[in-house]
């Protein structure tokens, strides 16, 4: 038997003899079309059955198409597909089309091609994101443009250390990674990769590895150490990050900068509760914006204000697991209301994000010509099945982890569901404050690392009342299981994702975090650990979606920072999960390149026009 090689995520067409289409309508309208969805693959041979998906498609005549993850060997000749239908409405024939209907595959293994998705309005659901079907000479031929920017990220707690040093402040993270039982396994920020001191080198390997963009954060109080507009300003700190900007400069690397990634100067906390006092830390936040864009806005083209939100506030005042770890827990937490904190702060986090921007767009834009937008966090929900019940949840799902930042900065209100399960515990903008937050950004700032299928009838709040699993109904599992327990890789829920938020809210987006931590990597010997496969597979299947989203579906994706430069202090996490491309011994603080960094230069050398 001759068998077909897959080493890279492959769309493969299916040809069967019955006219069969594929829709995402879980009930076709269309007698003409065909329902398959998640049809499990049975290899003629006698095979056992591997993880194969039909690829849902639009109401099109396309043909029906299997996604594989590598590693997988399709045989030559005759596959069989257990199709699964919604409704026998969906199909014009039901003889037409048997239970284990025979279809064949060609020798090649055929990347598909799509084309662009079809402009939909604010109010899709989940299940109107299609991924339609082209030709296989766009596919093979597609690169992203030359002027796609890439590179790396980090932010600034989790690399500097040096916490004490040239009269940085505290930050909340400072206080509350000391507190005992904070992190996994005691550690905190103050070494970390001691890259404020080896700054100089990690800009060499950066330019050794080729990467033409980093980016990085700038932290709060290292600029201002006790945060308030009416606190000095250490000078010490501007000029370490004019340091450091000139230096990737003059290496041709464009810095992207972060303001906020989550150090919240402790000052600012303890005066008035920081993110909680919406009057005080609005006009504090603006403020450091304000000596930031002046400091370093002639250098700096693309700016962040505001790292994850949603992390910000849910694990911050709901969970009580990141700083400043509040929460209605009382073996967690003295202090806190998970039920009403969290969507204070968040509002809080919009309006300063949006005060900043129109500071920005005001006063320092029109000559310094630079781009300004907020980074939020959200994951794919792929219904667990195509019941009603469950794809609404996946759309409240989506509505709690997106909805909530993105709806108000770029549509100019809060989701529906958001007003109705919160009632008057969700804040409500002023009329003056809608003209400010609505279309505060020029850019849609994407951090994304999973899919998580959604059941309904959740109860926790803050994932929209509804049930996350990576387990299928069979019992499989939707991909390659991480160190971190809410991590698997997925890449083709990357692509529906960047489908559906450039669909919803209509800007070009820039990733400015995807990665992979590979399980048990940091207990592994240094050549193991290095010889990343886990994470090569999750870029190798990340990028091909991104770039299939750019090149097939239309999507104006134009940024791709993989998470992350170096192995750093992963929050709650401590130092026993490991993010990057680069692994950092911790006691001697070297660098060693491992094999994903190789791949994903390789890659993009590869797939620039």
């Amino acid at each position: 038997m001759i068998e077909i090689e897959v080493d890279s995520p492959t769309s493969i067409p299916l040809f069967a003899s019955a006219d069969i289409a594929t829709s995402v309508d879980p009930i076709a309208k269309d007698d003409e079309i065909v329902y398959l969805e998640h049809a499990p693959l049975v290899v003629a041979a006698g095979n056992e059955p591997q993880l194969v998906d039909i690829t849902p498609a639009q109401k099109t005549d396309s043909i029906p198409e299997i996604f594989v993850q590598p590693p997988v060997s399709i045989p030559k000749g005759s596959l069989k597909v257990q199709p699964s239908f919604a409704s026998e409405h969906a199909v014009k024939d039901s003889s037409a089309v048997k239970p284990e209907a025979d279809f064949s595959t060609s020798v090649e293994s055929i990347p598909l091609v799509l084309s662009p998705v079809a402009e939909t309005s604010e109010q899709d659901l989940i299940g109107d994101v299609g991924l339609p079907a082209a030709t296989e000479q766009n596919a093979k031929e597609a690169k992203l443009p030359k002027d796609f920017i890439w590179g790396f990220a980090t932010a600034s707690f989790q690399i500097e250390g040096s916490t004490d040093v040239d009269g940085r402040g505290k930050s909340i993270w400072d206080d509350f990674s000391r507190r005992p039982g904070t992190t996994l396994d005691g550690g905190n920020g103050d070494v970390a990769t001691d890259s404020y001191r080896l700054w100089k080198s990690d800009i060499a390997l950066l330019k050794e590895y080729g990467i033409k963009s980093y980016r990085f954060s700038i932290a709060w109080p290292r600029i201002i150490p006790l945060g308030g507009r009416n606190d000095p300003i250490n000078p010490k700190g501007i000029a370490w990050y004019n340091s450091v900007i000139d230096e990737l400069l003059e290496n041709g690397i464009t810095p992207f900068v972060t303001l906020y990634h989550w150090d919240l100067p402790q000052a600012l906390h303890d005066r008035y509760g920081g993110w909680l006092n919406k009057e005080e830390v609005v006009k504090d936040y603006t403020n450091y914006a304000k000596v930031c864009f002046e400091a370093f806005g002639d250098r700096v083209k693309y700016w962040l204000t505001i790292n994850e939100p949603w992390v910000v506030s849910v694990h911050g005042y709901g969970r009580g697991i990141f700083a400043p770890g509040r929460s209605s827990d009382r073996t967690r937490s003295a202090e806190g209301d998970s039920s009403r904190e969290p969507w204070i702060v968040g509002h809080s986090l919009i309006l300063a994000h949006a005060h900043a921007v129109k500071l920005y767009r005001e006063n320092y834009k029109p000559v310094q010509g630079g781009q300004i937008g907020i980074t939020l966090n959200g994951d794919w929900a792929e219904p667990y099945d195509d019941t009603p019940e469950n794809i609404e949840a996946a759309q409240n799902s989506l509505d709690t982890a997106i909805g909530w930042f993105a709806d108000p900065v770029y549509l100019g209100h809060y989701p529906q569901y958001l007003k109705e399960m919160l009632g008057d515990r969700l804040p409500e903008f002023t009329d003056e404050e809608i003209a400010i937050v609505k279309g505060s950004g020029d850019f849609y700032g994407m951090n994304t690392y999973t899919t998580n299928l959604i059941k309904a009838g959740g109860n926790d709040e803050f994932q929209g009342r509804s049930e996350y699993t990576f387990t299928r109904s069979d019992g499989s599992q939707l991909g390659t299981q991480a160190h971190c327990f809410w991590l698997q890789s997925y890449p083709s829920g990357f692509r529906s994702l960047l489908n559906y938020l450039y669909k919803r809210y209509k800007l070009p987006i820039y990733v400015t975090e995807n990665g992979f931590a590979v399980k048990d990597e940091n207990s592994k010997p240094l050549e193991e650990a290095l010889n990343d496969t886990d994470r090569i597979n999750y870029f190798r299947g990340a990028t091909e979606s991104l770039r299939r989203a750019y090149a097939e579906d239309g999507v104006d994706v134009r940024a791709y920072f993989p998470w992350s430069f170096l192995d750093n202090f992963e929050w709650a996490d401590g130092y026993g999960t490991r993010f990057g491309v680069t692994y950092v011994d911790y006691t001697t603080q070297k660098r060693y390149p491992k094999e994903s960094a190789k791949f994903l230069i390789k890659w993009f050398n590869e797939h620039l026009e």
